[in-house]
């Protein structure tokens, strides 16, 4: 019988009690494992959801302003310089940054007046494929543009116009079918007709020439201004904006997310270590004559701490093992439940698991050290005392 042997045998004739501790602590280290998981992923994943609600870099042509007066009159501002983008030229040199990684979607616009019924409205030019993956809170009422004519319309401009799905209208001499009405969004996409891009080049534009192009980036992983400075090196000859609003609303949300799952992980170690605690300190309490006992016939201050140590290391293992596989397993599926397992990269990491379990056998120590110590120090008069 020694110091090793002892815990073992301590663990065997209190089977239910030690059970009980390891399930508990297990769960613990599950959850908190799973939650690892999960935050791992949850800044790109959630912020790749975000991206459905608006661009938030935006690409315009370069632009100087003249300021215009005489005699004390302003006659406003003339706007010198002003060209369209190319925009397979500039697609491709956004999608060629360093951070090219960090680009969700890059959605050209091409933006014209025309007149419908003597009415002016804004027509723009689109790639669909494109812009429903940028605004994913469209609805529309119909269908999205199939053919090349086809348009989608905002609704306060079909409300305006008085037109309804398969309607044919008349882009001053170019013919066109209403595919579809835009439920209202409460931006500026209410008020004008989205057509498909080469409709729109052809007929009212320069092919290949767009007025914009609005970029999706994801930010969890570096900072905004990181992937505009890439983007304004690559496109030196445009003005490169930054939504800033946008950005810091959606950093927010990741982070706030990201900080509520290592509070209640803390918060779930804590609980854990408050069991092994407590349960280590109950042992102790009924174990006084053992203690006694052994105090008596030459087991040290030392050795007495070591068995209860080596007791909580033993617990310890146990749950960090099992629970590392089981949260491991439960990431899986919860990134599944909140749908963002798609395109997520969840990798077993046996390192991570070794280092997870000298963790958890750390904190089960630690959580150990007055229920040992309290033990270590009964002296073998207690225990002839109370025999």
């Amino acid at each position: 019988m020694n110091i090793l042997t002892i815990p073992l045998r301590n663990t065997r004739r209190k089977w239910m009690k030690t059970l009980l501790l390891l399930v508990v602590f297990t769960l613990g280290v599950t959850s908190i494992v799973s939650l690892n998981y999960v935050s791992s992923v949850v800044g790109d994943s959630l912020e790749k959801k975000l991206t459905a609600f608006g661009a938030n870099i935006l690409v315009q042509p370069h632009r100087e302003k003249l300021t215009v007066s005489y005699g004390g009159f302003s006659m406003g501002d003339m706007v010198l310089g002003q060209a369209d983008l190319d925009e397979t030229s500039v697609s491709d040199r956004i999608g060629s940054i360093e951070l090219n990684d960090r680009i969700s979607v890059i959605a050209p616009k091409l933006v014209t007046m025309v007149k419908i019924a003597n009415t002016g409205v804004g027509l723009v030019g689109v790639r669909f494929d494109k812009e429903k993956v940028l605004k994913g809170y469209w609805a529309v009422n119909g269908t999205y543009p199939v053919r090349d004519d086809d348009v989608l319309v905002g609704g306060k401009a079909a409300a305006k116009l008085d037109l309804k799905v398969g309607d044919a209208i008349d882009l001053e001499g170019v013919d066109a079918t209403v595919s579809g009405i835009l439920m209202p969004t409460g931006s500026d996409d209410d008020s004008v007709i989205f057509a498909p891009m080469d409709f729109v080049q052809s007929n009212f534009g320069t092919p290949g020439h767009v007025s914009f192009i609005e970029v999706a980036a994801l930010c969890a992983g570096c900072p905004i201004e990181d992937i505009v400075n890439q983007i304004q090196a690559a496109v030196p000859d445009a003005d490169i904006q930054a939504l800033q609003s946008i950005v810091k609303q959606r950093m927010y949300s990741v982070e706030f997310v990201k900080r509520l799952i290592l509070t209640v992980s803390l918060v779930i170690l804590f609980i854990a270590c408050c069991m092994v605690g407590v349960t280590m300190l109950s042992s102790v309490n009924e174990r006084i004559k053992e203690i006694g006992l052994m105090r008596s016939i030459g087991f040290g201050r030392a050795s007495i701490f070591s068995i209860f140590c080596f007791e909580a290391a033993l617990i310890g293992v146990l749950a960090g093992i099992i629970g590392y596989l089981g949260g491991y397993g439960l990431s899986l599926k919860v990134l599944a439940m909140l749908d963002m397992a798609e395109g997520a990269t969840v990798s077993f990491d046996p390192a991570h698991m070794g280092l997870t379990g000298l963790l958890i056998v750390s904190v089960s120590v630690l959580s150990a050290l007055f229920p040992a110590w309290k033990a270590s120090s009964v002296e073998p008069s207690e225990a002839l005392i109370s025999l």
